[in-house]
């Protein structure tokens, strides 16, 4: 347990560093924007780009991996919903907490820390879990928010926004052009190679760093009382049941042959064991849920999976 905390806690610590720089006022609000937005359209991008080009193809496009995550990723939208939608609750909130429920932190957070922790092998299914909840996860939750009529224009108009949002999102693009350089064998020119490996070599602590900005933000801009009956629930079922659940269908996806190698299985497991996503936070703002329950949820989460992320990597690795 302690070699582990020697790996995840430089990590969690970015976090902090970044939460109290923007807490203490040391980093000042206007300024995070500007952070988010060189992670999101230079740095990451670069990373994704990088992994995904020394990838080999067959890793990004594994059917059993894909199959396993999504499945899960359904089931715990599903199961949340049902679970938290009530006569407080409507179809909006129940959504977006579904969503945080079951997209956790991969870009940000996840690539970075398991290709430090597992090798860069881990990469090709860290990154078809980004598109898959990227495009489908947050799809689906995105219609079941305009269910309760919370939005003005439907579902269709709904969908048609979130998709036209993840088309000027950079990072399924890196993402598709890693993959069609890893298939091509394409490398770029020695100084282009350069410039992305240094922006690339930025992502994680700026990115690190960010996120815990992102969250003190959220808390110091929400003042209303939230129940913690809430939100508490919903984190730990992030960080305990998600990866419990992927555990026990990748194990029996195994048991009846599907070809998911154990080594892809645990980064699945270790992938779902992160914290939710902050960039749901942004989403829920966007499309009119709670948003003050939702970063609850993410600054719970992330908190914990201190304890949590780092004894799953103990279990498994």
């Amino acid at each position: 347990m302690l070699s582990v905390l020697v790996v995840t806690f430089p990590f969690f610590a970015l976090v902090l560093c970044g939460y109290l720089a923007a807490r203490s006022g040391v980093l000042p609000q206007p300024a995070i924007p500007g952070l988010n937005a060189f992670v999101l359209y230079f740095a990451l991008p670069c990373m994704l780009y990088r992994f995904g080009a020394s990838t080999p193809i067959g890793q990004l496009l594994d059917p059993a991996v894909a199959g396993v995550y999504l499945l899960c990723a359904l089931v715990m939208v599903g199961g949340t919903v049902a679970l938290t939608r009530n006569a407080r609750i409507g179809w909006n909130d129940a959504a977006f907490g579904a969503l945080v429920a079951a997209f956790p932190n991969t870009g940000f957070m996840g690539v970075p820390l398991l290709v430090a922790l597992l090798g860069a092998q881990s990469a090709g299914p860290v990154i078809l879990t980004i598109v898959l909840d990227m495009v489908i996860t947050t799809s689906l939750c995105i219609a079941l928010s305009r269910l309760d009529g919370a939005g003005t224009h439907g579902v269709a108009v709904a969908l048609k926004s979130a998709l036209r949002g993840m088309a000027t999102n950079p990072m399924p693009w890196s993402i598709a052009l890693g993959a069609l350089a890893s298939a091509l064998q394409f490398t770029l020119p020695g100084p282009a190679d350069k410039t992305v490996g240094m922006l690339a070599d930025a992502a994680s602590p700026v990115a690190l760093f960010t996120i815990g900005a992102v969250l003190a933000r959220s808390q110091m801009n929400q003042h209303e009382r939230v129940l913690v009956r809430d939100y508490v629930p919903i984190a730990l079922a992030k960080l305990l049941l998600h990866p419990l659940l992927v555990w026990a269908v990748g194990t029996a996806a195994i048991a009846v042959g599907v070809p998911l190698a154990p080594f892809a299985l645990t980064v699945l497991v270790l992938l779902a064991a992160l914290p939710s996503a902050s960039n749901v936070s942004l989403l829920a703002e966007r499309f009119g849920a709670h948003n003050g329950r939702i970063a609850r949820i993410i600054l719970v989460s992330t908190a914990l999976a201190f304890l949590s992320f780092s004894g799953a990597v103990a279990l498994l690795t």
